[in-house]
């Protein structure tokens, strides 16, 4: 019941009741990725759409996935393995408090530390 209800209300808990039933009509399984995606197109191949399981965060998508959804490729991508010198995937934190805040931010934990009186402003000759 909960999972319906989450269906029904919200649009970014994996799909809405439209989605799915559009799916279930229309769909065909394609492939699912590491993090349990799943993807779909429909019989022509002109749509294809992803099926988020849990929140639908766009970055969560894997590179060779991107690259089919966006039509750069027909063929959906194989098992990847990771290189040794990529990271892995870490959701978006805009708006979060785990958010970047470079130094110099209001918003950065640390105070900011003032400029220096390094100059002196400039005076025209004979006025203060």
């Amino acid at each position: 019941m909960k999972r319906f209800l989450l269906q029904f209300f919200t649009w970014w808990n994996g799909q809405t009741l439209g989605t799915r039933f559009f799916t279930w009509r229309k769909g065909m399984f394609v492939g699912e990725d590491e993090q349990g995606n799943r993807y779909y197109r429909n019989a022509d191949g002109t749509r294809r759409w992803v099926i988020y399981n849990g929140v639908a965060e766009a970055s969560r998508i894997p590179p060779g996935w991107h690259g089919w959804m966006h039509h750069r490729t027909d063929e959906p991508p194989g098992a990847y393995k990771a290189r040794d010198w990529q990271k892995p995937h870490e959701p978006n934190f805009t708006g979060t408090a785990m958010a970047y805040r470079p130094p110099g931010s209001v918003l950065h934990g640390k105070p900011r530390v003032p400029a220096r009186p390094d100059y002196e402003p400039w005076s025209p000759a004979g006025r203060p």
